[in-house]
Formats: structure tokens, C-alpha cells, sequence
């Protein structure tokens, strides 16, 4: 008999998720982490750049409002103090990925390093003593990391990544950031908002998995902040400085340098071999239902699973969403696979972007017969109202279904919710148009670009003489 039901390698998003409904349903279940509790999202990821950006908005709102009649002074940045709200907040959200909890809850918890040792054994190394366990089913779900470029002279010149970023004692006077994905937008805006110089260099175009017209206001946004955006530009060398060398012969100083072009899965240590888990350069390989391709035992979550055909995706709920599968799959032997025609995602930049299903460009390839559909927020009255008028929502629509929507708007990562719904259940465009919002929100925003789809048959010529004939009517 194996010692455990199900055995979870890692205490992030998804490790967390996987054993908090194992342990909830009396199974035996053990949780082993060797770092911190709550991974990368809690510690170094999602809160502590939420709550940098929290403290970048306020600040920019101090500026702004003298528009609005009101008279402030310039904002005081006391980095210390910003730095002491970005810990608070990992502080406030740990107890709910605690050891304690999880034991509380009846799970085991193992502060550990651990590796394969069999199909279905793992040994846990625990300070100088190592543990051996069996378990009917392990999950694998060690997150990732940053990627690091092998950039000379890199490796002789201090740098961060979002693992060091949020341990800052001071405020960068200059940060050059080389990247232009999520995590190096973000971080762009927030550092210029509270009073840093920023430059960020991009190989390609910023935002480059995102709609290239939300892009574009987006950039104008980050420009407006201060940030100086140069794309299309190749990094080869780094000199002490930090100093960034490009390809067109320029050289850009800084006073820190922030890498943000990627991540990889975190695979090291686990001796897959041992455990016939076969991996790729991408993460685990595993089915749709993210169980291994070469041991049934086995299933991935999160950052470190790539699903054959499929690939990763690097996003917290990505994470929560694939312990739902494995519940299904590994736990309750029902059928269940990865559908990622309705995945959300966000940029925390202000404005938002967010973005859910095919852009238009991924219609187009996919042999769509596309439509776009849009409305500026420039004739939304709440953004008119509020002096806010940046940006657009713009659905990609195929006959009476919704493919994919983008916004480019304050607060987007709260309205892309229901285009996500109406793309997973498959609703009408006319139902979309024809639903009630209230107003003044700037999700009537969605609802007008939906009904620009109908606004010309309405009053094309015929309904015109119908409603002029019925007119007359006693």
C-alpha cells in the first residue's frame, strides 16, 4: 500500500489549489515546497507588483488632479515606505498559503527539496535527512523562473529579475529594463509613475502576443508617463554601469538593469529520468489533461506543465485552472481537458489591457471569416465623465459568435470576465448587444461595440418604411 493518496511538488498557485481540495475531501495528501509558501505569484509575481503599482497610480493621481479643479502639491515618493506597502500586502495574503493552514486542513506539509526515485516514489530531503514516499498520484507543479539571456557580459554585472526587484532599498534613479512583456511594462510604468527614469529596450514590438491597435495606445499611454519605449532593437553586450550595447551601435546607461524577457519551467532537482517523466525544453509533457505522456502517475499544473500541441502559459489562474483538471482527472476519474478558447489574460498597466480568445490576427490565420467591431472610450460618458478617455474595446466576432475581445481600458481586467462567458457558452452577438449594463460604467463600452453590428440594418431602408407605415397605424 502507497503512502499517500496524492503527493504535490510545489506551493504555488497550483500545487496549493491541488492539495487544498485533496486535503478537503480526507485524502491522504502531502505538500512539499522547498522555498516559500505561495511561490512566486504571493512573493515575488502577482501581489508584490500589484501593490508597487498601487502606490505608482496614487502618485499619478496626485499629478492629475489639478484637471479635476483640485490643487495638490507634487507627490513626496518615500521609497521606503512604498517598499514597507508592497511587503504588507505579501504579508496580509501569506496566512492563506501557510504551512499552518494546509495542516490545518490535513495535509502534510514537507519543507523540502524532492526528487523522483521511482514511477511512484519521491525522496524528500529535508535538511540533512531525506524521507521516502510513495504516492498513488504526484503532481508536479514547481512554477518557473526568469529566463537569462546569454548576453555577454551579463554574468559580470549586477541585475535583476522579478525574483530581486521588490527587495530594493532605494529607488532606481535610472532602470533600463530589457524586455517589453507584461512583467517589463508593468514594472515600466510603475517605476516612472513614482519618479524613476526608465527605459525599456524590446528585440521586437512590445506587447507582441497582444492586439497591435491596444498596443499602440497602450505605448502612447507609457510614453505619456515618461517612459522611453525602443523596440526593435537587439541587446549584444552589457557592460558595468549597467550599460546596455545594441546592435545599431548605441549604448544606454543606467543605474540598474531589470531582465524581464521570459520564463522557464523549474525542473532542476526533480531527476525525472528516475521517474520515467519525460520534459521538454518547455516543462512537463503531458496529454490535455496534463497527465505525463510516460508515467500514469503523474500529472503537471501550472507554469511547468506543457501540454502536448498545446504549450504553457505562465499565469496564475492558468495555475487554479489546472488543478480543477487534475481534480477531475486524477481524483474523481472523470474525463477532463485543457479548453483554452476563452483564456483571459492582463496587462496591470493603466490603462489595462485585457484580452480574452483570438485576437484578430489569430481569426485571421485560422481561416476565420472575421469582423472587428469597436468603441472608443472617447464616447463612453463615464470615461468622458471622469476625463479618462484612453483606449477602446474591440470584439472579434464570426457571424453571430464572439471569438475574442480587447480592452484597452481603466479597470479592463474587470470587465474581460463576461466576454470570457460569452465565448465558453457560446452566447450571441445579439444577446450581448442586447443586454441591460448600468450607466454610467464603461462596460457599456462592450455592449455599444456589439450593437455597432446591428445599428445599420435598424435603420436600413426597409425597417425605415416599416416603422413609418406602422406610424400611421390608428
Amino acid at each position: 500500500m502507497r503512502d499517500l493518496d496524492l503527493a504535490v511538488i510545489g506551493a504555488g498557485a497550483a500545487g496549493l489549489s491541488t492539495a487544498y481540495v485533496a486535503a478537503q475531501l480526507g485524502l491522504r495528501v502531502a505538500l512539499i515546497e522547498r522555498g516559500r509558501m505561495g511561490g512566486e505569484c504571493l512573493n515575488v509575481g502577482c501581489v508584490p507588483s500589484k501593490a508597487l503599482l498601487a502606490a505608482a497610480h496614487a502618485a499619478h493621481a496626485v499629478r492629475r488632479a489639478r484637471r479635476y479643479g483640485v490643487h495638490a502639491p507634487s507627490p513626496d515618493i518615500d521609497w521606503p515606505s512604498v517598499q514597507a506597502h508592497v511587503h504588507g500586502a505579501i504579508a496580509a495574503l501569506a496566512p492563506a498559503d501557510s504551512v499552518e493552514r494546509y495542516e490545518g486542513l490535513g495535509a502534510t506539509v514537507l519543507q523540502g527539496t524532492a526528487r523522483f526515485v521511482a514511477r511512484d516514489a519521491l525522496a524528500v530531503t529535508i535538511g540533512t535527512e531525506t524521507r521516502r514516499i510513495t504516492a498513488r498520484r504526484i503532481v508536479i507543479a514547481t512554477g518557473s523562473r526568469p529566463v537569462v539571456p546569454d548576453l555577454p557580459g551579463l554574468d559580470h554585472v549586477p541585475f535583476l529579475t522579478n525574483d530581486t526587484l521588490f527587495d530594493l532599498k532605494d529607488a532606481p534613479e535610472h532602470l533600463l529594463i530589457l524586455g517589453g512583456g507584461p512583467i517589463g511594462l508593468e514594472m515600466a510604468q510603475a517605476h516612472a509613475r513614482l519618479g524613476c527614469r526608465v527605459t525599456l529596450v524590446q528585440s521586437g514590438t512590445i506587447g507582441a502576443k497582444d492586439d497591435p491597435e491596444l498596443i499602440a495606445g497602450l505605448r502612447s499611454a507609457l510614453q505619456a508617463d515618461g517612459v522611453t519605449i525602443i523596440e526593435h532593437a537587439q541587446a549584444t553586450a552589457v557592460r558595468p554601469g549597467p550599460v546596455l550595447e545594441l546592435a545599431d551601435g548605441r549604448s544606454i546607461a543606467g543605474s540598474h538593469l531589470l531582465v524581464a524577457v521570459g520564463r522557464r519551467p523549474t525542473l532542476e532537482r526533480l531527476d525525472l529520468a528516475a521517474g520515467r517523466v519525460a520534459a521538454t525544453a518547455r516543462g512537463i509533457d503531458t496529454d490535455a489533461g496534463l497527465r505525463s505522456r510516460t508515467n500514469r502517475f503523474v500529472y503537471a499544473a501550472g507554469d511547468v506543465a506543457d501540454p502536448h500541441g498545446i504549450g504553457p502559459r505562465y499565469f496564475t489562474h492558468v495555475g487554479s485552472y489546472h488543478a480543477g483538471i487534475i481534480v477531475r482527472r486524477a481524483l474523481f476519474r472523470l474525463p477532463a481537458r485543457l479548453d483554452y478558447a476563452a483564456l483571459p489574460r492582463v496587462t496591470y498597466t493603466d490603462p489595462e489591457l485585457a484580452q480574452t480568445g483570438l485576437t484578430e490576427a489569430e481569426a485571421r490565420a485560422a481561416g476565420h471569416p472575421v469582423e472587428t467591431l469597436r468603441w472608443p472610450l472617447a464616447d463612453n460618458d463615464r470615461a468622458v465623465a471622469e476625463g479618462d478617455t484612453a483606449g477602446m474595446v474591440k470584439l472579434v466576432v464570426a457571424g453571430n459568435r464572439v471569438l475574442g475581445a480587447g480592452i484597452l481600458a481603466p479597470h479592463a481586467g474587470e470587465m474581460i470576465g463576461m466576454w470570457t462567458l460569452a465565448i465558453t457558452q457560446r452566447m450571441k452577438l445579439s444577446a450581448l448587444a442586447g443586454m441591460i449594463v448600468p450607466y454610467p460604467t464603461r462596460s457599456e463600452a462592450g455592449k455599444r461595440a456589439a450593437g455597432t453590428r446591428f445599428t445599420p440594418r435598424l435603420f436600413a431602408p426597409k425597417p425605415r418604411l416599416a416603422a413609418r407605415l406602422l406610424a400611421r397605424l390608428p
